[in-house]
């Protein structure tokens, strides 16, 4: 039987970031499901078509990537997506996923990296694995993407348990709730001189090189300089850590492990 693992992303348009991030995590995921022919998609139509355009470079979208699939001949179908939360982009990829039940004999979307109660946890020790050693008056604020769907909770839940877990880090968003705003007043409530500048997102792209660490007037570092603040920038997506490649590779891993039950979607 037949059988391949779509690997979907966002994707990105920086070629550097993606090598370290989109392809470390899908050759990671390559090497943990031998025996599965490796396919890509990436959700963002805008990227794809930049792409193609700029660089004459195809990549198909999930729907696109299902039908090959499917007309190619293929019984047994992992998509495994590289999405951070259960957000927007997310609930599309499961329904677009769930509307091919019938043209496959088994097919399954495996989870973001922050799902279940234990993904934070272990998203969390991977991440400590790239903090640099702080000083009492010094902390990591994280970028991320943020969102307007439901699962903007996921923010404020994933700071809680990096406090929890002994790390001194705030988690504001482009989009959604927390804003950089809300940030800003819990370091000056603690009397922080110093911000590790990092962004929460898979790849260190737009958002990570523009909003976050650009030098214009409405860029985070800009605006954290202005408000007296000492910031340091890291411009390294989640995607290049290792421990967090792991972590998609597991969630992959486990869907073979329901797929021999039939148990459907993840």
């Amino acid at each position: 039987m037949k059988k391949a693992v779509l690997v979907v992303s966002f994707g990105t348009s920086y070629h550097e970031t993606r090598r370290k991030t989109i392809d470390a995590c899908e050759d990671k995921i390559k090497e943990g499901l031998k025996g599965y022919d490796f396919y890509r998609a990436y959700t963002s139509n805008m990227i794809i078509r930049k792409l193609k355009n700029r660089d004459g470079i195809h990549v198909d979208n999930p729907i696109q990537a299902l039908d090959r699939l499917y007309e190619e001949g293929y019984k047994e179908v992992i998509v495994q997506t590289l999405h951070i939360i259960c957000g927007e982009e997310y609930t599309k990829l499961k329904e677009q996923v769930e509307s091919y039940q019938d043209k496959f004999k088994k097919i399954i979307l495996g989870r973001p990296l922050l799902t279940h109660i234990e993904d934070y946890k272990e998203a969390v020790e991977a991440i400590e694995h790239q903090i640099p050693q702080m000083e009492k008056d010094e902390v990591v604020v994280f970028m991320g993407h943020g969102t307007f769907h439901e699962s903007h909770s996921a923010y404020p839940a994933l700071e809680y348990i990096m406090r929890d877990h002994g790390i001194n880090a705030y988690v504001g968003t482009v989009e959604g709730y927390p804003e950089l705003e809300q940030v800003i007043k819990k370091l000056k409530e603690k009397n922080i001189k110093t911000v590790n500048l990092m962004p929460f997102m898979l790849v260190a792209g737009d958002h990570a090189i523009n909003d976050m660490a650009g030098d214009e007037d409405d860029s985070w570092k800009t605006i954290l300089e202005a408000e007296g603040f000492n910031v340091k920038v890291y411009l390294k997506g989640l995607g290049e850590n290792p421990y967090i490649q792991e972590k998609f590779m597991k969630h992959a891993n486990e869907c073979i492990e329901k797929i021999n039950k039939l148990e459907g979607i993840c």
